[in-house]
């Protein structure tokens, strides 16, 4: 009887902490405060940019990042004020920094922490390329696909108390959960999300893209720029949990009259 109950008021919390991702519509479960996710990837944050060098901000990469990270922000939270969902993006406080490195990947933690390695702006090498890996990586944060990572794992090794209670009984071991559902415990390098949540993420970068008045269409040379980056070697960070192949491009082709429909074109 007792498992019966705990079953029962087990299902009412998940069932409570179900949310849609927007444009999608696609139900997520979010155990986690999102501000408790942005406290953490401040702390993560700050420690990363120490340990990296940042690009100074007259260096023209730099302001290449910021013009076009900024544009997407800007489209972003006009899209989701008009749609009366501001809470979203509550809480973010947006930066965007290149950091030099070889290294070919992008990311976005929650509240809107972005980074750009220089090893992936010639591959980019336009600033429209730039907005489809950047919408990219911030469709990860406004879908919140890594508090739902994390819930899962929480749900998997039994923590699934709140990032709060679990960080003071657990630090440790809650940090490391954190870490692992960005993929972040080699100085986040490489962020771990799911087949699933690439895709999605694909969907929104079209999206917020075409919204801040760069052509989706774009996207489809440039994966295939990057499909052909590895040369038969190990796939570049961006792509290591989401292999380049012909689906994925299938797939974006098959999306780009959807995502056409928030094109705003310049001008």
């Amino acid at each position: 009887m007792k498992k019966i109950i705990s079953f029962f008021f087990l299902f009412v919390f998940l069932f409570g902490c179900v949310e849609r991702v927007p444009i999608t519509g696609r139900k997520q479960i979010s155990l986690i405060p999102e501000s408790e996710m942005i406290s953490m990837s401040l702390t993560e944050y700050g420690t990363f940019l120490k340990q990296n060098k940042t690009l100074d901000e007259n260096d023209p990469r730099d302001q290449l990042i910021k013009r076009v990270g900024n544009k997407i922000k800007d489209a972003i939270t006009q899209y989701l004020a008009d749609h009366g969902n501001s809470k979203r993006i509550e809480g973010f406080v947006w930066e965007f920094h290149g950091v030099e490195s070889e290294t070919v990947n992008a990311w976005c933690m929650p509240g809107g922490k972005v980074v750009v390695y220089t090893g992936l702006l010639p591959i980019t090498k336009d600033e429209a390329s730039l907005a489809i890996v950047l919408g990219h990586e911030i469709g990860h944060a406004v879908a919140r696909h890594g508090n739902e990572r994390m819930s899962e794992q929480m749900i998997a090794q039994g923590l699934g108390t709140g990032l709060s209670i679990a960080t003071m009984n657990k630090p440790a071991a809650t940090r490391n959960l954190f870490l692992q559902a960005f993929g972040a415990g080699a100085g986040l390098e490489l962020l771990s999300y799911s087949r699933k949540q690439e895709s999605e993420a694909d969907k929104l970068g079209l999206v917020f893209a075409a919204m801040a008045g760069y052509d989706p269409h774009i996207a489809v040379e440039f994966w295939k720029r990057m499909t052909t980056q590895s040369n038969g070697q190990k796939p570049p960070e961006l792509l290591s949990t989401h292999p380049s192949d012909e689906q994925r491009i299938k797939d974006i082709e098959a999306f780009l009259p959807e995502a056409m429909k928030y094109y705003k074109k310049p001008g």
